[in-house]
């Protein structure tokens, strides 16, 4: 008599950034798609879709309480990104692990109780940065360990997405929709996880700039800037400059520099994008100027080849995480929670920078304990539900005032085209 190996039960809450979560669990060699929840009928029906023809039966919720009960031994938060702690730290304390979509935290105080959350529950938590996996930011690691560059000197990494045209598509005329508040340097860990990741440095030292407020965004809803720009100090001495944002070029910018006092290396600007490098190094014979490859990436496999989101670096991201659960090899490529909080608050003290004439800030490093005390209580961020008096501006020194009726007719012009982009 066989014994049919049990696969790891995994719930997804939110069906729209989820729904490349959803593909991966559909049909999965190590676990099965257990529950999925998410209030929004026209996503829920997307993904009924895909899983009927998949073959695949689980359950559906609306209700996040009654999900919560479901029998699941794992969650992937793909639910709004400004939102993401809260369930978090239900959850671990339920016994569940958690493979968070980005951003991390959206406060200070968050960070902490994230940090505290996980360390109490002994459960896995990945950060599902996906840039951090694309085949030229694994490859960039790759070299960088391998000392082919020398030590890390200085660094760019660049997020610049033109949003206008899918503005109504992203946030569906919700003035309360966390895109319409997110300050300048929110969105961060894009541009800035990746050459953390190639190089193992993390951000001690931050100033923030933002962009001008643009009357074209202001019209679809945004209240701030559309875009932002840190200038990081890390922890070897390096400097950083992280790019993110809504800027008008095409193709949509994903692009990453290390310099290192042996030479460099850059993914591609153009064309391959996130799946080309070009790398220089210092008094090699093979490569007097630069050499230009698209690399391979580490693990492939029948479900990476078939995996397209984000240049097939979705893949990767639920992935390492079920590697990590099971205690594979894999596993070590998931990002921790004290990474996935580096990554994140750069950009959220970027902002205080910001707000205080440019100033440097210092990161804190919350693997340190006594460094969590001073930020416990700080709930500052343009949240109104979480910051309460503390709430900042979407924009410093004044952030854009957008009429109600902006938002009823970006909500008009979501309706019209929503099956069509859904994909039903």
């Amino acid at each position: 008599m066989s014994s049919k190996k049990r696969k790891l039960k995994i719930g997804v809450f939110g069906a729209g950034r989820g729904f490349t979560m959803i593909k991966g669990l559909a049909n999965n060699p190590d676990a099965e798609l257990s529950a999925i929840c998410d209030y929004y009928p026209a996503y829920e029906e997307r993904a009924k879709k895909l899983i009927s023809d998949a073959g695949v039966k689980t359950s559906f919720y609306t209700d996040f309480d009654k999900f919560m009960n479901h029998d699941m031994d794992a969650v992937v938060l793909a639910n709004y990104a400004n939102e993401h702690v809260p369930y978090a730290l239900r959850l671990l304390k339920s016994g569940r692990h958690i493979m968070s979509e980005v951003l991390a935290c959206q406060t200070m105080a968050e960070a902490v109780q994230l940090i505290e959350a996980v360390e109490a529950s002994k459960k896995v938590y990945s950060y599902a940065e996906n840039y951090c996996y694309f085949r030229s930011t694994q490859e960039m690691k790759r070299i960088y360990k391998a000392g082919d560059i020398g030590e890390f000197t200085h660094g760019e990494g660049e997020y610049v997405h033109d949003c206008e045209p899918i503005w109504p598509s992203i946030t569906y005329g919700d003035k309360n929709h966390w895109r319409n508040n997110m300050y300048s340097t929110f969105y961060c860990t894009h541009s800035l996880g990746p050459i953390m990741t190639i190089t193992g440095t993390r951000p001690e030292r931050v100033v923030g700039f933002e962009g001008r407020l643009e009357p074209k965004y202001a019209a679809l809803g945004l209240k701030g800037a559309p875009h932002g720009m840190e200038v990081i100090k890390m922890s070897n001495g390096a400097t950083v400059k992280s790019l993110h944002g809504s800027l008008k070029r095409e193709p949509h910018a994903v692009w990453y520099s290390i310099y290192g006092n042996k030479g460099m290396m850059e993914s591609d600007r153009f064309g391959e994008t996130f799946h080309k490098i070009n790398v220089y190094k210092e008094g090699s014979k093979t490569s007097p100027n630069e050499v230009s490859y698209k690399p391979r990436f580490p693990v492939e496999n029948a479900q990476s080849r078939a995996a397209a989101g984000h240049g097939g670096s979705d893949y990767y991201t639920l992935h390492s995480f079920i590697e990590k659960i099971l205690g594979r090899s894999y596993g070590s490529e998931a990002i921790d929670v004290y990474t996935a909080v580096d990554m994140t608050i750069a950009g959220l003290l970027a902002y205080r920078s910001i707000c205080n004439g440019n100033i440097p800030i210092e990161v804190p490093d919350f693997r340190i304990k006594k460094n969590r005390d001073p930020f416990r209580n700080d709930n500052w961020c343009t949240d109104p539900k979480v910051a309460g008096k503390d709430k900042a501006p979407c924009a410093f020194p004044k952030e854009s005032v957008i009429p109600d009726a902006t938002y009823k007719k970006v909500a008009k012009h979501w309706e019209s085209i929503k099956r069509e982009w859904l994909g039903l």
